[in-house]
């Protein structure tokens, strides 16, 4: 089993930037960490984040937790918060959860609440420049532009920030 520090280390070592990588673009794969290789229990994870990624997935969506709670349970720590990703649009994950609200102007995300504890949900996104939206007011609506697994984690702005558990 590699260590949560080298598993870290591993993910965040300076690349070479290629101008205009992406998803299209050549650049470094994505690494998929084995079950045997990391130290992530689904203990470790709250129940409410657990019970959102179940339902997701049982409506027929992919869903992930994603960023900063997943650098802490590779690291030991317990997350302060716990946010998912996924395929479903922002109205898709309300419909699902009776005590959820779409929040955000920009880019709608979802609040599902349990009591006092709140998960956040968004939907994958792509950069801007892959697809370009315009409102009913000729407004262009970046931040909406809705994507796959792998656009969202090339969008996002810190390597750890990229980091998803299923």
């Amino acid at each position: 089993m590699l260590s949560p520090k080298k598993i870290i280390n591993n993910l965040t070592q300076k690349k070479p930037r290629v101008r205009g990588r992406g998803p299209s673009n050549s650049g470094p794969a994505p690494t998929v960490i084995p079950r045997a290789d990391h130290s992530i229990s689904r203990r470790l994870i709250s129940p409410h984040a657990l019970k959102v990624l179940r339902d997701l997935q049982a409506g027929g969506f992919e869903a992930y937790l994603v960023g900063g709670c997943v650098r802490d349970l590779l690291l030991g720590h317990e997350p302060k918060d716990f946010d998912v990703t996924t395929n479903a649009s922002p109205e898709q994950v309300h419909r699902l959860f009776r005590k959820s609200r779409l929040i955000g102007r920009r880019f709608k995300l979802v609040h599902v609440g349990f009591g006092r504890d709140v998960i956040e949900v968004a939907t994958f996104r792509a950069p801007p420049e892959v697809e370009q939206h315009v409102d009913g007011q000729g407004r262009i609506m970046r931040d909406n532009v809705f994507g796959t697994l792998e656009q969202d984690a090339w969008r996002r702005d810190f390597t750890v920030n990229a980091l998803y558990y299923n």
